[in-house]
């Protein structure tokens, strides 16, 4: 799948890219924020606010390059957790269309990002592995042990 390069922050916790498209070029946010929970991240992603440097999730877009987009996205994954191997990582779009659209961005890609990572979704009930066509609330994503680098 086709990606955006990447710039890389220090910590490898900030991923800055930007997005090529109908309505030119937009840069883009993807930003791992540590939790209260131990070595639990939450993934925030969006378009960067130029006035304040921070993340702006509600923004719709539509550069017409969603795909690639979330391949970028994902790839950022791998690079975080080269860093931080045993975390786990949280996701979830600020509104349902969004969490539809990071779901459709994991059953595009799915057979590819199990490679290395284990994917889970949220319901009700609690957490299950990730199954196309299930309306997820969430997403949770760790690496798989076997792939884990020491």
């Amino acid at each position: 799948m086709d990606k955006y390069p990447v710039i890389i922050g220090e910590t490898s916790m900030v991923f800055e890219f930007t997005s090529q498209g109908i309505r030119g070029s937009i840069a883009k946010l993807v930003i791992y924020s540590e939790t209260h929970l131990h070595n639990f991240y939450n993934l925030g992603f969006g378009d960067k606010d130029e006035a304040t440097g921070q993340i702006d999730d509600e923004v719709i877009t539509n550069n017409g390059d969603s795909e690639k987009v979330l391949a970028t996205v994902a790839a950022t994954l791998y690079l975080f957790m080269e860093k931080y191997p045993g975390a786990m990582v949280f996701a979830m779009g600020s509104t349902e269309a969004r969490t539809r659209l990071y779901r459709i961005g994991i059953t595009n890609n799915l057979i590819e990002i199990q490679k290395d990572f284990d994917v889970y979704g949220l319901l009700d009930d609690g957490w299950h592995p990730f199954e196309k066509q299930t309306a997820y609330k969430a997403f949770l994503v760790t690496r798989k042990r076997s792939n884990f680098m020491s």
